[in-house]
């Protein structure tokens, strides 16, 4: 039995070392700490705005993210309802303590699976391939992979205004050990930055004044497992609003920022910005929303979401004050800025295995992303690649138009990560054919040939498959005659009514009818699960725009399989770009479609590189 090592137990970790177990691998899970597995420091949710596509993506795949939020959530709501059904994304405010112990606990149950707390500081390479690794304690363990998933954990160091404390999340031993390693094998090393907000007293907030933030009543489970199971909400969430004197107190004070005074030297996320980069970045605004949010029913902790900070810790308890509803917040734990070691994903295949090292692989922040669901969807891939590398399979990658993974791991290997990159339903150009409702349709058949999903799971998916086809061929076939209810009904939602028969699918499509809207004159329809009506009926609404995307998807496909030579010397190709000259040898593209994605290459580029290899 081949072994494969993971060093590092947050969400990258768990996912890799679970599915390289289910796989049949002996593997090895190495933590710092074990009270720390699967941890959330950053905020106590999973999902959101394309981070939801990414959750149900892993559980369509096998992995274990999504149920794990069924079984520990606290409040569900699907975001963006308002748009249209690309962008719908689920959210599950989670039980942070809870779902570490459930975590754990899958971990500690999984056959294969050992989980050992220890520092993992050296890597063993021999001949371009990797032989083992040594823990601090100096003990050597060997093996035929291993998959790097340090998080924010690796030369962590955390900063409260003047206060710098070598340290991973939550006050936990950084790992400091290993950054020197891979630097020996020549793995460029960068650094990020990344932030929490405080987690203040419930019994010190002042919730008469503020918006509650409801979850949803008719619940959708993250795992396609739960489909058709009832969950209800536990908690509510509320929304309060920074105003211009808590501004005035974080600008007062920006001088006390290890942000702005230049102390923090790694590179900050983009798009989840600290509370004073918010404050500065955008002057012009009077206001900022604030979440409070609930850690878990065994805690009185709630999160200040919307508000990470670097400043001190009585400065933030001076601008936290000034906001409605926190005016008299008791501090638990102070936000803070965290700076970490992470590699240049660059230098990744997509597989998740470096280049030069075989049998190396990387996942999660480590690789320079942000957040816990793109760990986890590296994790899962890396997981599997690990233990197929061992079992000498072929390598398993997605595309960019099959999952938000695929896209994931793409834009990391093929154009890199300048701060911590962040999934958004922006960056697919497939996004109406990625949507979460049809993860399973996309992906259960690649988790079931890998071996991550069981026959009966895959069984009860083909039947709900049937049934979608089933129902989209009645509504496309079944024509409905005008009456005087039918028309009512159309003429109150705002449309036309109709004076001859038309199909099913025909008025489902117009944007101001939906599936239900003809509940009372379908009279064959029948009592279908919740899950085969949303897909049937989307299905049908978007058709036109769906085929769209199938032939640009069709067109990539084309580029994808027009390889370049592996061999191919870029210095001798004439008529390229300096940019693209400098950057195509560095990312070693293996089809024209990954070289047309490579920033600065052009499709004069591309144009010159078809010349080329047609001599």
């Amino acid at each position: 039995m081949g072994r494969v090592i993971v060093v590092g137990a947050g969400h990258a970790g768990v996912e890799a070392a679970l599915a390289a177990a289910r796989l049949g691998c002996e593997t090895l899970m190495f933590s710092i700490s074990l009270d720390n597995i699967a941890n959330m420091p950053c905020n106590p949710s999973i999902g959101g705005t394309a981070k939801g596509h990414l959750v149900r993506e892993i559980d369509a795949l096998g992995g274990e993210m999504g149920r794990a939020a069924d079984e520990c959530f606290l409040q569900s709501r699907m975001l963006n309802l308002s748009k249209g059904a690309a962008v719908h994304s689920l959210r599950v405010q989670a039980d942070r303590v809870r779902y570490h112990t459930h975590m754990k606990a899958i971990c500690e149950n999984t056959p294969g699976l050992r989980v050992i707390q220890g520092e993992i500081v050296g890597l063993k390479v021999s001949d371009g391939e990797v032989t083992g690794v040594t823990s601090a304690a100096g003990v050597f363990y060997p093996c035929e992979t291993v998959i790097i998933a340090t998080g924010t954990y690796l030369n962590g160091l955390c900063h409260i205004g003047e206060y710098h404390v070598k340290s991973g999340p939550d006050n936990v031993l950084p790992a400091t050990g290993l950054t020197s390693s891979l630097r020996e094998l020549g793995i460029t090393v960068r650094r990020f930055k990344t932030g929490t907000p405080a987690r203040v007293h419930k019994r010190s907030i002042d919730f008469s004044g503020l918006t509650a933030q409801k979850g949803d009543d008719d619940i959708t489970p993250f795992s396609f497992e739960n489909e058709g199971k009832i969950f209800k909400n536990i908690v509510e969430c509320f929304v309060t609003y920074t105003n211009e004197k808590t501004h005035e107190v974080i600008r007062a004070n920006l001088h006390r920022s290890p942000m702005f005074s230049g102390i923090i030297e790694g590179v900050g996320p983009r798009y989840c910005p600290s509370i004073e980069d918010k404050v500065v970045r955008f002057s012009d605004k009077s206001r900022h929303q604030i979440f409070l949010e609930p850690m878990g029913t065994s805690t009185e902790e709630y999160y200040l979401q919307g508000m990470s900070s670097s400043l001190p810790f009585d400065v933030q308890e001076e601008f936290i004050h000034t906001i409605k509803g926190l005016e008299n917040a008791e501090i638990m734990r102070p936000a803070y800025a965290i700076e970490y070691d992470c590699i240049d994903p660059t230098e990744l295949n997509h597989a998740l295995q470096f280049k030069s090292i075989k049998g190396l692989f990387s996942a999660g922040q480590t690789n320079g992303t942000s957040g816990y669901e793109e760990a986890a969807a590296q994790g899962l891939i890396a997981g599997i690649n690990a233990a197929r590398y061992v079992f000498g399979q072929a390598e398993i990658t997605l595309t960019r138009d099959s999952s938000y993974i695929g896209t994931l791991i793409d834009d990391l290997v093929i154009k890199g990560v300048n701060d911590p990159y962040r999934m958004m339903t922006s960056r697919s150009e497939y996004r109406l054919l990625l949507r979460q409702d049809n993860a399973d349709e996309r992906l259960t058949h690649l988790g079931h040939e890998i071996g991550l999903i069981s026959d009966e799971r895959y069984t009860r998916f083909l039947s709900k498959m049937a049934a979608v086809e089933a129902e989209v061929k009645r509504l496309e076939t079944t024509t409905i005659a005008p009456s005087d209810r039918l028309n009512a009904i159309l003429t109150l939602r705002g449309t036309s009514p109709i004076t001859t028969g038309v199909k099913l699918s025909d008025l489902i499509k117009r944007p101001q009818i939906c599936y239900d809207d003809l509940r009372e004159v379908d009279t064959g329809r029948l009592d279908l699960p919740k899950a085969v009506v949303d897909e049937a009926s989307i299905r049908i609404e978007y058709a036109g725009y769906i085929n769209l995307q199938l032939e640009a998807a069709a067109r990539m496909r084309k580029l994808e399989a027009k390889k370049l030579p592996e061999d191919i010397d870029y210095k001798d190709v004439r008529g390229l770009s300096l940019e693209a000259s400098e950057k195509l040898p560095k990312t070693a593209p293996k089809t024209f479609g990954e070289a047309s994605r490579i920033s600065g290459v052009s499709p004069a580029d591309l144009a010159v590189l078809a010349i080329y290899c047609k001599g």
